[in-house]
């Protein structure tokens, strides 16, 4: 059984509701779908409700075991409003600028996360990274005792030795531009934590860059090096390594001479790039090249739930990706 079809059955054992706000996208409707046919969560989907309902019967997709909701004509809009108005007045929130926020569909499931009527949200399949998660942080904040909001993807390559039978969480591949030594360590520690809870195998963390164990010296490769030490202070647990190359980080030979006496020992599971070009680099050409799965990018760090979607995703990869959420969810 292959990962994303064992994360389908764990979301079995603990349905979570699962909210759409792209409910118009054919793809997020074809997910919905699927997502009913196997069981594994129940869905919300955000929008006109005449819209939605239209566009399934004009391509034949059943979603009627999904569930509903127009902003506008919800009976929980304004108590939403209320609530996002006290929750925001401080950083200028009114309530007129409220009702306007609530009836869009992304803000709407914010809320409704908030409210604890949902368990997590699904979106990006039509917005960007910002108009999904900018709500998120304003409305749901970061979860307790994190530091960061970051970004990782699950890569699942066919016919691989390395890894977890081919398995690894990339990080950060999506969010964090050039994170500083201690947001790198935040990212590995966040990292670590959602393989254990989505893979469930020890993790194994890898800090990334050109060198291994001083063989070159830059700002570059002391800003991994500090990061190592900051992750080793702050979870004496973890297995973590770094400086290193990707060679010497996946592959036990080549760590015997490059890396002697390192504990991960060339079986890294998690991979901590050291900035956003090298991590979004990274999963491109593993999931193109390698041709593997690749969900993401997903969120760790925000108080419930919330993950974004490449805006070329498939409706099978939004099927995986709330999966996923539903696991995440369960935490």
């Amino acid at each position: 059984m292959n990962f994303i079809e064992q994360i389908k059955e764990r979301a079995k054992k603990e349905i979570k509701t699962i909210v759409l706000p792209e409910a118009e996208d054919i793809r997020t409707l074809e997910a919905t779908n699927m997502v009913i046919k196997e069981g594994y969560a129940k869905i919300i989907l955000i929008g006109n409700e005449e819209n939605i309902r239209k566009k399934a019967e004009e391509n034949d997709i059943d979603i009627s075991q999904a569930k509903l909701i127009d902003p506008k004509q919800s009976t929980k809009y304004d108590e939403y409003v209320q609530k996002l108005y006290e929750l925001r007045k401080e950083k200028g929130m009114t309530v007129e600028k409220a009702k306007e926020l609530v009836l869009d569909p992304i803000h709407f499931g914010m809320m409704m996360l908030k409210n604890e009527d949902a368990d997590g949200l699904v979106s990006g399949a039509v917005h960007s990274t910002a108009d999904t998660l900018r709500p998120a942080l304003q409305i749901l904040k970061t979860a307790p005792g994190t530091k960061l909001v970051s970004a990782f993807f699950v890569m699942v390559v066919p016919d691989c030795k390395y890894g977890t039978d081919g398995t690894f969480i990339f990080g950060d591949s999506g969010l964090n531009q050039n994170p500083n030594a201690d947001e790198l360590s935040e990212i590995a520690i966040s990292s670590a934590k959602s393989f254990e809870q989505l893979v469930k195998e020890k993790a194994k963390v890898a800090m990334l860059s050109y060198s291994t164990y001083g063989s070159a010296k830059s700002e570059l490769t002391e800003k991994v090096i500090e990061a190592t030490k900051l992750v080793k202070e702050k979870n004496s647990e973890l297995i973590v390594d770094g400086e290193l190359q990707l060679d010497a980080a996946i592959v036990p030979e080549i760590a015997e001479s490059k890396a002697p006496g390192s504990p991960i020992e060339g079986n890294a599971n998690v991979l901590i790039f050291p900035n956003l070009d090298a991590g979004n680099i990274g999963y491109k050409l593993v999931q193109r090249l390698a041709k593997a799965e690749a969900y993401g990018p997903l969120c760790q760090g925000i108080a419930r739930p919330v993950n974004d979607l490449s805006r070329g995703c498939s409706s099978k990869d939004i099927a995986g990706v709330i999966a996923i959420t539903a696991v995440q969810a369960q935490f």
